[in-house]
């Protein structure tokens, strides 16, 4: 409060005083508001740029358990010690990227956009072998190990620059909110690419399943519809091999690399990064400086924690629910379709969620989006497995999935800001409160697929099986239903003390108007008084 009144003092002065008006000072704000305004065509380069990350993320997120234990046949413990190892190393790459971002020397491309194009040829390489299953068989654990870990680097690389960047393509926060709208679109609209290409290719190719010898008996957690799929599956291996379906793999993760070529080259050439000019930078922290520094802000670490557990919570869904429509559902020629679903409920209810956080408020859409997902989750693991039943609900859940797609991008600027406000001598830090938003979540997210994927091996997981134990069912009903909605519950308890409202919002929006105006004014000043020396 102390800083507002003196901010609210400083600019009661100058009004007091009767300095004429200087007509290159009007003409200065007019051209920065034009400066701020960003088009329909940057706002879509900007927003393509966004899709590479949530494609690329998609596919692995859904697919890549079932592709380690299904198509590349690894032991379920190897599986989980390369999800957790991967994740694991891309959480910590994420604030080494963003130290590294922050010092970057600025270029005539700006300081973002370089290493996203740097790093693009070789982040889908990395990507394409993920897909790949060598010849050799010893290796293969340490294969995918090491592509994964180095995509997952290098795709550090793209996305922590292009997430900072939204502090960069404008200083109103109006025009960021509105990028973000759009950014958010698009990334949604990247999932349903992400997840029609790998999983409509790779469902024309399912791997077939291999009958053990209880299947033929009906007995607890065997029914009818599980025996008929047997008789499917059986069909099906006279006329796919794992090797055909291999190639589907490496036919979807080919076609996936050129989109991602694709969007690299739009963003970059369709986005113009805006230099700090009247915003001197300050000066270069260490690591655990940094760490301070994020930790320091009360609102940051309440926001990062509520977000940390909603996003554990779909990523443990998103994770498992490919395992759970094959096994626990009984819908293995049909889970492809209904990933489709919940991300195109996902993509077509943004411009919804973005009316509604500008309508009741950014904390009132994290309550409401938030909680809109769990009736979902437990309907879908307490009725009766049924096809028509299961899209409908897959619908209604991607409702929710679009806000927690949303809201976070939404809400970290708003914190930024909120900590220039309280530290105006400290700029330049953009890039580190977004790569540890990220690092938290993702380090995360690592624990809880190795805890998952390694539950499944305790639980009795048989590799390519037709049917598994009754354990691995309960399991699965746990990862996609109790487990999330523990999380969210959390998540939404600690939103409460989010202290960020639309009432602070507005007045941090205009106190650092008010300090853009007063560094412009003393920039005139001193042009003026050098003109007359």
């Amino acid at each position: 409060m102390a800083k507002g009144e003196g901010t609210e003092q400083y600019s009661n002065n100058n009004l007091l005083t009767n300095k004429p008006v200087n007509p290159d000072v009007v003409k200065l704000a007019v051209k920065r508001e034009q400066k701020n305004r960003l088009s329909v065509c940057n706002k879509l380069c900007y927003a393509v740029g966004g899709a590479p990350y949530q494609i690329t993320g998609c596919a692995l997120g859904f697919f890549l358990q079932i592709y380690l234990l299904d198509v590349a046949q690894l032991d379920p413990f190897y599986a989980s010690i390369i999800l957790f190892v991967g994740r694991a190393w891309d959480a910590i790459t994420d604030p080494t990227i963003g130290f590294l971002v922050s010092r970057s020397p600025w270029t005539r491309f700006g300081r973002m956009l370089p290493w996203i194009l740097f790093s693009t040829p070789l982040a889908v390489v990395s990507y394409f072998l993920i897909w790949y299953v060598p010849v050799f068989e010893d290796g293969r654990v340490i294969w995918y190990l090491v592509f994964y870990c180095l995509f997952q680097t290098l795709q550090t690389c793209f996305h922590v620059p292009y997430s900072a960047l939204t502090m960069f393509i404008s200083e109103d926060q109006k025009e960021r909110d509105s990028a973000t709208a759009y950014r958010m679109t698009v990334e949604v609209l990247g999932t349903v690419i992400g997840t029609a290409i790998q999983g409509q290719i790779v469902g024309m190719a399912n791997a077939p399943c291999i009958p053990t010898p209880g299947d033929n008996v009906t007995a607890d957690g065997l029914n009818s519809s599980l025996l008929l799929e047997q008789e499917v599956n059986a069909t099906i291996t006279t006329v796919i091999t794992l090797d055909q379906t291999k190639t589907a793999y490496n036919i979807a993760s080919g076609v996936i690399c050129s989109i991602y070529v694709l969007c690299a080259v739009v963003l970059f050439f369709g986005v113009k990064e805006k230099k700090e000019s009247s915003r001197p930078r300050s000066e270069r922290m260490s690591f655990w400086q940094g760490i301070r520094l994020v930790m320091g802000h009360g609102p940051y670490v309440k926001l990062v924690m509520g977000f940390l557990f909603t996003s554990l919570a779909f990523m443990l869904l998103e994770g498992n629910f490919a395992l759970f429509c094959c096994y626990t559902l009984g819908l293995r020629n049909d889970f492809q379709n209904i990933l489709l679903v919940i991300m195109l409920a996902a993509t077509l209810t943004i411009p919804f969620w973005q009316w509604f956080l500008t309508k009741f408020g950014k904390k009132t859409a994290v309550y409401i989006g938030t909680s809109s997902v769990i009736p979902f989750m437990i309907l879908v693991v307490c009725v009766k497995s049924n096809l028509i039943i299961t899209y409908v609900v897959s619908f209604a859940a991607g409702v929710g999935v679009a806000a927690a797609f949303l809201l976070p991008w939404s809400m970290l600027p708003d914190v930024v800001d909120d900590f220039q406000v309280q530290n105006p001598d400290s700029r330049g830090h953009e890039a580190i409160f977004y790569s540890f938003y990220v690092f938290f979540t993702k380090f995360a997210s690592g624990i809880s697929l190795g805890i998952s994927t390694l539950s499944l091996d305790f639980a009795g997981y048989m590799t390519r099986g037709c049917t598994q134990p009754e354990n691995v069912d309960i399991t699965l009903k746990v990862l996609v239903s109790a487990a999330p909605i523990g999380l969210l519950l959390i998540g939404l308890v600690i939103f409460r003390s989010y202290p960020i409202d639309e009432e602070r919002r507005q007045g941090n929006r205009k106190l650092l108007q008010e300090q853009r105006e007063n560094e412009a004014d003393s920039e005139t000043d001193s042009t003026e008084l050098t003109d007359m020396v």
